[in-house]
């Protein structure tokens, strides 16, 4: 290993990150894939993925002089200790990557003190940028070649060291560093991933449909939720972990210093009732600093209303009918349904 990478990758571990290897910034293999994706519209309402295409089909186009793709990586995993059934108000849960302070924050500050020591360590002439989930790259892609892991059949990365409890952030630099070797597909036969998907989002294996995923419906579609989806999203209320918790290489998983420190043990199971009752200041107090802020109180108490609809609690009809005349819309329709479902499992009862 040449110096120049051994200095940066043991900044990166000073630094908290699990994994730190390194790409060539030439086009990513699976951008002609990504573009078809895009024509099939399985993006959804995600319409910034569709904007930047071309840079994200060409390194070049986000940094000119680009050579190398420094990649890193974050473990979130957490043994997570499941309550016992109490009896008490329903609750709704919470994808374990927002069990945390949110990572574009937490990762955002590392990574850039990590392009800072890269300047210092490759020369004053160095140019590098960094992203951490917000930048025109097809990080998989380059995760992948550099080494970091490989992309299951659910669409996400694996690492045979950590599991697919990964967060990933990257820099581009104009800096020329010996790349690592690729990983390869290590998945075999196994099918447990697209098995596990309660909406069948996974269409075929490396295949995602978005506009399924309940990550999407929860976090990103910013209007109602297809009426046919809502049964199957359960008591999921920001995102969903079901195909991740399922893979056979999380028997390698463990904790990460960083997003251990960062964990939030008071997001596990929230009280969906409660949850009904905030305005925006009290939504704002409770998950400001976390990912679930970025649902806003809207689309949170959305899809709070469908879990309530979904458990047929009927302790939660009252809450449900003040709902009704939220002031947002949004959550007001969401509550009329979840009335609707409440009402319907007592008359078959």
């Amino acid at each position: 290993m040449s110096g120049l990478k051994q200095a940066i990758r043991e900044r990166a571990h000073e630094l908290g990150f699990d994994l730190c290897r390194f790409a060539s910034a030439t086009p990513p293999d699976h951008a002609p894939k990504y573009e078809q994706w895009l024509a099939q519209g399985r993006h959804g309402e995600m319409s910034y993925l569709a904007r930047n295409a071309p840079k994200r089909s060409d390194p070049q186009l986000v940094l000119g002089g680009a050579r190398t793709v420094v990649c890193v990586a974050a473990s979130y995993f957490a043994r997570l200790e499941v309550a016992p059934a109490t009896g008490g108000s329903p609750t709704g849960i919470v994808a374990r990557y927002a069990q945390h302070a949110d990572y574009h924050d937490v990762l955002g500050e590392r990574l850039k003190a990590l392009t800072e020591s890269i300047t210092e360590i490759c020369g004053a002439g160095t140019r590098s940028l960094w992203y951490v989930d917000t930048g025109p790259i097809l990080e998989r892609d380059f995760a992948q070649r550099a080494g970091v892991g490989f992309v299951g059949k659910h669409t996400n990365l694996i690492s045979r060291q950590l599991g697919n409890w990964l967060l990933l952030a990257e820099i581009l630099t104009t800096a020329e560093i010996e790349p690592d070797a690729p990983e390869t597909n290590r998945c075999g036969s196994c099918s447990r991933c697209l098995s596990a998907c309660p909406t069948m989002a996974i269409t075929a294996p490396f295949q995602l449909d978005a506009r399924l995923c309940i990550s999407y419906l929860t976090i990103e579609l910013k209007g109602s939720i297809p009426i046919e989806l809502r049964p199957l999203i359960g008591n999921r209320i920001f995102g969903c972990d079901d195909c991740l918790a399922v893979c056979p290489w999380n028997r390698f998983a463990r904790e990460g210093e960083l997003m251990k420190r960062q964990r939030r043990t008071d997001l596990g199971l929230l009280d969906l009732v409660e949850l009904l009752g905030l305005d925006e200041a009290a939504f704002k107090l409770q998950f400001g600093g976390t990912p679930i802020a970025r649902a806003k109180r809207r689309g949170l108490l959305r899809n709070v209303c469908t879990a309530l609809g979904n458990l047929a609690d009927k302790r939660a009809l009252a809450p449900l009918a003040r709902a009704c005349s939220d002031i947002e819309p949004l959550v007001a329709e969401h509550a009329h349904w979840a009335i609707q479902q409440i009402e319907a499992r007592q008359a078959e009862d």
